[in-house]
């Protein structure tokens, strides 16, 4: 079975300066911003998931946990991946619990968006009556929990559930965070994507509360002179 520093020293032969400086910029790391406290070590992506799924059959549990609880980013990353890779494999319930109980470890976007939806939503939507947890995660007062919240809804849309997202999306439409924005106009854009209509009438109805961000992003995909039409606030208009 394989240990966790393995891996760790894996993820390394992968990692480069000129990574490591894109990072910085990318995820924001000045004084104040969302990742100042985060520690990178260079490793781009493509390898994080080559590794998870590499060797996510051959490693036990309290292996992960160390990976979960690793100080650098792209470590936890690899955690949180060979648990997407795991779900449908293993104990679905036990996986869930573990991701919830290690959720401090999903502390960045691209944490929160690679697993949140294919974890968190894929589970909830097939166990309804847990779903509140969502709901108490949208109320918290940590950022990411907040984005796990509105981003695992995505696995919803994808099912063509719609009413959790939208609930979820109204709960979180005064929060002032631009990543919390985005979540938000990334997830109304999807369902625009299953059935336009539904997110044309709740940004109808909720324009006023709507930040900018988030509508952009909502109405990426819709025909241009009724996205723009939308931009102005202006829906006296037949489609």
């Amino acid at each position: 079975m394989m240990r966790a520093n393995y891996l760790i020293e894996e993820l390394k032969s992968f990692s480069s300066f000129e990574h490591l400086q894109s990072i910085k910029t990318f995820f924001k790391t000045d004084p104040g911003q969302y990742s100042e406290h985060d520690i990178f070590i260079g490793t781009p992506t493509r390898f994080i998931r080559q590794i998870a799924k590499k060797h996510y059959r051959n490693i036990e549990y309290k292996e992960i946990d160390k990976l979960l609880n690793s100080p650098f980013h792209e470590v936890r990353f690899l955690g949180l991946l060979i648990l997407v890779y795991l779900y449908d494999l293993d104990d679905k319930s036990h996986i869930f619990s573990l991701y919830m109980a290690n959720i401090h470890s999903v502390n960045n976007w691209d944490l929160v968006d690679y697993t949140a939806p294919n974890i968190v939503g894929k589970h909830l939507y097939s166990y309804k009556s847990k779903r509140q947890i969502l709901f108490d995660l949208s109320i918290s007062s940590d950022l990411w929990h907040k984005r796990i919240s509105i981003v695992s809804t995505l696995y919803f849309v994808k099912k063509n559930e719609f009413e959790p997202s939208l609930e979820i999306s109204k709960k979180l439409l005064n929060d002032d965070h631009d990543l919390i924005h985005k979540a938000i106009g990334w997830v109304l854009r999807e369902i625009f994507k299953k059935d336009p209509n539904i997110t044309e009438e709740y940004l109808i109805q909720n324009y006023s509360n709507i930040p900018r961000t988030t509508l952009r992003y909502a109405i990426e995909k819709m025909e241009e002179v009724k996205r723009l039409r939308f931009l102005k606030g202006e829906f006296s208009f037949s489609n």
